[in-house]
């Protein structure tokens, strides 16, 4: 858990300092991708579904954040 705890830190590193808009991104998806397995590590320890189901929904809004961030890069404009 420390290792994915640092490779949040690193992640959250790459999204405030990115010099770039996708660098950001990345940082953004790296990160909740770290947030998930650092709460499914987190479930298995207390032997508790919660967090299972925490990190399904992480992982639901972590794709449509990713998916409408792009779609702002790319066109300007989310909605079509």
């Amino acid at each position: 858990m420390y290792v994915i705890g640092l490779a949040m830190l690193l992640s959250l590193w790459r999204l405030l300092r990115g010099p770039s808009v996708p660098d950001r991104i990345l940082g953004l998806d790296t990160l909740y991708v770290n947030t998930i397995a650092l709460l499914i590590l987190f479930g298995m320890h207390l032997d508790s579904s919660i967090y299972f189901e925490a990190a399904l929904i992480i992982a639901m809004l972590g794709f449509v954040g990713t998916v409408m961030l792009s779609k702002y890069v790319m066109r300007r404009d989310i909605v079509e």
